[in-house]
């Protein structure tokens, strides 16, 4: 008789072994029932671990933009977009005030009750910084997500003012943000830039794609790649909505 001490135990199945007899045998069922091809089909259909995009997500919508290339700069004037921060809302007060207002901490006001005179960016959405607001030296630039220049390419040369007013003031392309990382964006898509803040990123190529989508907008084939590259790192960021209508009164 084999001592005690010299019997060799086998050691206990994992959970995945042990399912692969039953794994076996249901292919096999499988292949016996509906045969390879259909077999084949059902396992394409399959989603990937990620899934698809969300209905509403960001990562549809940017998949869903018009892809063209860009049209010529010539003719783009700022001024094509209506003089800068007007009342488009009519609450009285100019746009660059209404997203100071909304944006900012520690709000201190004029007696007009409109001119912003000092507030904390806290965090500014681009550097992920804290910049405090002083009125005539600020470090502060109210920024078109999607830049009029860049809309000028892809389609904007072709609007009326009326329109183009309200993509100038429209809280949905705005956000108060660092103005050298700014002035670093110039006219650039999310194929040239994003902001330094990563952690904005995510956030801010969805507010794009809601202002391009709205604006019926094109983009280019590396603008829609970038976009939805950052995109399928967040599938459940959600388009923006609202904002203000696409016509705008004069004043």
């Amino acid at each position: 008789m084999t001592p005690p001490q010299a019997v060799r135990r086998r050691a206990p199945l994992s959970p995945r072994r042990r399912a692969l007899p039953f794994l076996t045998l249901a292919l096999a069922g499988t292949l016996a029932l509906t045969g390879c091809d259909e077999l084949g089909s059902a396992l394409e259909s399959t989603p990937s671990p990620a899934g698809p995009a969300a209905s509403g997500s960001a990562l549809r919508a940017a998949e869903g933009l018009p892809v063209k290339g860009a049209a010529s700069k010539d003719g783009y004037e700022r001024n094509a977009f209506g003089s800068a921060w007007l009342d488009t809302d009519r609450n009285g007060c100019g746009t660059r005030d209404d997203i100071l207002a909304a944006q900012l901490d520690d709000l201190d006001r004029d007696a007009d009750g409109c001119k912003v005179l000092s507030g904390v960016l806290d965090p500014d959405p681009y550097t992920g910084t804290r910049i405090p607001f002083q009125r005539g030296r600020s470090k502060i630039d109210i920024d078109h997500l999607v830049a009029l220049s860049d809309a000028w390419q892809k389609g904007a040369q072709k609007w009326n003012d009326a329109k183009r007013r309200a993509f100038a003031n429209d809280p949905l392309n705005l956000v108060a943000a660092d103005a050298s990382a700014n002035r670093r964006k110039g006219d650039g898509d999310t194929s040239t830039w994003l902001p330094p803040n990563e952690a904005y990123h995510c956030t801010y190529v969805a507010g794009q794609v809601a202002v391009k989508q709205k604006y019926e907008l094109w983009v280019t084939s590396a603008e829609r790649k970038a976009m939805t590259d950052v995109l399928a790192g967040c599938p459940e960021q959600e388009l923006p909505t609202g904002g203000n209508p696409t016509e705008a009164p004069t004043r």
